[in-house]
């Protein structure tokens, strides 16, 4: 299950090459995301995921990222038995995500971070997984953009019961500090790792596996 509230975890988001799933978990990543959302540079369409990711999936934690996603789309994911989990990165409504942790559905909840007032957020989600990323309007994810990490130490204060994950502006440069600073249950990197949108830099990533790994271990 991702993510572990026993361990750890790095999550490598928005691969579009297939390939790169295998090489990714061979560098010691725990999760891999595959981006669903059709405007995102790092799309991957289901179907193609379906045909190529089933050997990878069979051993390993692939989770769908989706954004707004329609019925149609979010249930072919959920249906799809690809995922251990489905990340909803977009506008969903605290309704939306109660509906699928009834159905059982393992969800990630990702929300933006501008400061501590939104924090207060977080409470509304009845999900266990929250994922903090930078305030960036018009966006959803993937920019490389930070926040101030002190607002993921607050969040944890505030909502204990919650598994933070930590996003937004990481690489294999800042990732142990951040790590340090704010002690998350995982974290999650896409443009930080790569030589172009959703192609990874597998020496970056290897760099940022350790990294992280290291800063737990501080």
């Amino acid at each position: 299950m991702f993510p572990d509230p026993a361990c750890h975890s790095v999550k490598i988001c928005g691969i579009t090459r297939p390939e790169q799933a295998a090489e990714i978990f061979a560098l010691g990543a725990d999760a891999v995301g595959i981006n669903l959302w059709p405007q995102s540079k790092r799309h991957m369409s289901l179907s193609v995921a379906l045909t190529s990711l089933q050997e990878v999936a069979a051993k390993n934690a692939l989770v769908a990222v989706l954004v707004n996603p329609d019925a149609a789309l979010l249930d072919a994911a959920v249906g799809s038995g690809l995922f251990q989990a489905i990340q909803l990165h977009g506008d969903e409504t605290p309704h939306e995500v109660e509906r699928l942790t009834n159905r059982g559905v393992n969800v990630i909840k990702a929300l933006q971070v501008r400061d501590a007032a939104s924090l207060l957020q977080i409470g509304e989600f009845p999900c266990r997984a929250i994922l903090l990323d930078a305030y960036n309007p018009g966006t959803y994810g993937g920019g490389g953009h930070a926040f101030p990490w002190e607002l993921a130490v607050r969040a944890q204060e505030m909502f204990p019961t919650k598994h933070i994950l930590l996003s937004g502006g990481l690489n294999a440069d800042n990732v142990s500090q951040a790590v340090q600073q704010t002690h998350p249950i995982a974290v999650d990197v896409a443009s930080g790792v790569e030589s172009a949108p959703g192609v990874k830099d597998l020496v970056q990533v290897a760099r940022f596996i350790a990294e992280a790994r290291a800063g737990w271990v501080c």
